[in-house]
């Protein structure tokens, strides 16, 4: 693997000029303004028999700016300045016309374009020549480098409790403060690449370099994230270079009227489960093209890193389609892996790595490849975090399967400590899987249909919201404390967001009742939701105050099955959870040297019982205890 990287590397530095140079791309594919007003359009078509630039500004003459066909299969055009002034003023529609092989007209988005929009009126997106007189000047550097990630990951189309696509400008001024609030220092934006169906929650990308524009327009996604800089918030992009949609009049599909071209050809260039097509790693105009879409992304927008989508499809030939992974090393190395693609990840990895240190790359892999999050010198895949996707299962299936006093506490923590130690992971208990219609969400399948009737607190605090409220907390607090190097958590579930999330769609009469977030049920004082939010807040500040996620991996000094306690050490704070559904313990035994309580669950401001003292200290004694030689009382 690491031989096949090198020697991309060594192609590229030999006839590209450099890997700096080869990423700039963007700065000279599709449609660019030149400084003395002229424009100046590059497209690789290799399909093609002919390219034309057709547009408002040439009253949509498919022929009157034709091309010149340059060295495999590129196609340049040069427009001169007309008095000095663009002839493709900004906000023309534009289209690139191919001449397909079989003679027919193609009117193509060109793969470059950096903004697209639909009418109201329209099916297909418009390619809009985006040029503003003045373009939107940061103001904040970026933050420096995160030790310990808390990430919120987010949907700017639903970030709002009214019923419609939100705005840039909404996250900029109302979300951002909030996530501020909360603790969270790094936000995961979704959906940002454009995407012509509003339901694939952004997984369908159209228009690769173009920021969504149903949001508002790329200068709006500039402030927002340079807002989030001046608040010291990371901003990550989750890219989506796994797959393309199928759609050609707006998409990447056969743009030059071939089956190929940005894609593999026949059976391999199309995935079964998403219907949508897969990128030809091993061709030089694909790296040249995803390559310099990160570059773009970085140092256009200031993204901070990324979050990599669908790493396991782009791992294996069988895209981990029927396929389980139980950690045999026979699974991850041989003919059914992907080498182009893992080639590919590990470039940009040391694209990003050299090109901007700072930034920070993490891998959506369920499979557990080794050596994913290793430096690529090493011949790992260079990213710098992995999910730790099996978490959010098991709990989804202790919560669906067992009772409450068949808990195992050894299991739990085998899942939470179950990672490679030189690895760093993202625990998360769930993400925005669980919210999506069809599955529940933590709070949901805790207390179901009882979120409509008993979140109020002028209602009897009934034993199903008791226990949901009681084991939200605990469950997010376990989670960010022994599973990870990181932490993530998707926008609302913090406060245990009622109900699930659902696009508009056909399925629904195009309702848009289940895309959006009632952030205003945190604002309440008469609903339970304040609770969890508060709590979800003073944990992520513990963190940010003790900084647990960036210390070495806990000591589980305790895991006693019939007490349902697990108690463990981590940055030198001590944790205890009891599990047991109606025993309490007094006196318990825990391994530890001086005890003061930061954080409860069972405090009155987090919809607990208040059976704690935290005024008293107390102190260990020399009683050897779960081989340590010190313990207390608790």
């Amino acid at each position: 693997r690491y031989s096949l990287f090198y020697n991309h590397l060594k192609n590229i530095e030999e006839s590209e000029g450099g890997l700096d140079k080869f990423t700039k791309s963007y700065k000279t594919f599709g449609v660019n303004q030149l400084a003395d007003g002229g424009i100046y359009c590059k497209e690789w078509a290799p399909g093609a028999e002919a390219v034309f630039l057709a547009g408002d500004f040439n009253g949509w003459n498919p022929s009157s700016h034709p091309y010149k066909k340059l060295e495999y299969g590129k196609w340049e055009l040069f427009i001169p300045p007309e008095d000095g002034q663009s002839p493709v003023p900004h906000g023309s529609k534009l289209k690139v016309v191919i001449r397909a092989q079989n003679g027919a007209l193609l009117y193509r988005i060109s793969p470059w374009a950096r903004y697209v929009v639909r009418d109201e009126d329209k099916v297909n997106y418009d390619w809009v020549h985006w040029n503003p007189p003045q373009s939107y000047i940061h103001k904040n550097p970026s933050p420096k480098r995160l030790k310990s990630l808390r990430i919120y990951e987010s949907h700017v189309g639903i970030a709002s409790p009214e019923g419609k696509v939100a705005s840039y400008k909404n996250f900029t001024y109302n979300v951002l403060p909030r996530i501020k609030d909360l603790g969270y220092n790094c936000v995961q934006l979704m959906a940002i690449m454009e995407h012509a169906y509003y339901a694939s929650f952004g997984y369908q990308v159209t228009s690769f370099f173009a920021a969504s524009s149903r949001y508002g327009t790329p200068d709006d996604l500039k402030e927002m994230i340079d807002v989030a800089h001046s608040m010291g918030i990371t901003v990550l992009l989750d890219v989506v270079h796994s797959h393309a949609s199928k759609n050609s009049e707006d998409g990447l599909n056969q743009f030059d009227g071939t089956d190929s071209c940005f894609f593999h050809s026949g059976y391999r260039g199309n995935h079964q489960l998403w219907d949508s097509r897969l990128f030809d790693y091993a061709n030089w105009e694909v790296l040249r093209f995803l390559l310099s879409n990160l570059r773009m992304w970085i140092e256009d927008y200031r993204f901070d890193g990324f979050r990599f989508d669908g790493v396991t499809s782009m791992l294996y030939h069988h895209h981990g389609i029927g396929t389980g992974f139980s950690g045999d090393y026979n699974e991850y190395f041989g003919l059914h892996v992907d080498e182009d693609a893992l080639c590919y990840l590990m470039l940009a990895n040391h694209m990003i790595n050299t090109l901007h240190p700072e930034c920070i790359t993490i891998a959506e892999d369920v499979s557990g490849m080794p050596a994913l999050c290793r430096p690529v010198a090493e011949g790992g895949g260079g990213f710098d975090y992995r999910l730790a996707m099996a978490i959010p299962d098991k709990w989804i299936q202790i919560i669906k399967e067992l009772k409450d006093e068949d808990w195992n506490m050894g299991n739990i923590v085998h899942t939470l400590t179950n990672r490679r130690c030189e690895e760093k992971y993202i625990a998360y208990a769930e993400s925005h899987d669980q919210a999506l219609v069809g599955d529940k969400t933590l709070a949901f399948r805790l207390m179901d249909a009882e979120m409509y009737t008993n979140m109020s607190v002028l209602m009897p605090l009934t034993p199903v919201i008791d226990r949901g409220i009681q084991l939200h907390k605990m469950i997010r607090l376990i989670t960010h404390a022994l599973g990870g190097e990181s932490y993530l958590n998707f926008m609302g579930n913090e406060f245990g967001h009622p109900e699930w999330l659902d696009f508009p769609r056909i399925g629904n009469n195009e309702s848009y009742h289940y895309a959006r977030r009632q952030f205003n049920l945190t604002e309440d004082d008469l609903l339970r939701y304040k609770f969890l939010n508060a709590f979800d807040r003073d944990m992520n500040k513990l963190e940010e105050r003790y900084g647990w996620l960036a210390s070495p991996q806990a000591y589980v000094s305790e895991k006693h099955e019939s007490n349902k306690v697990i108690a463990f050490e981590r940055a030198g704070l001590i944790f205890i959870f009891n599990f047991h559904p109606y025993q309490s313990y007094v006196d318990y035994r825990v391994v530890a040297f001086k005890y003061k309580i930061l954080l409860d669950s069972d405090a009155g401001e987090y919809g607990g019982h208040q059976r704690l003292d935290h005024s008293t200290e107390y102190f260990s004694e020399a009683y050897p205890h779960n081989y340590r030689p010190n313990s207390i009382m608790v």
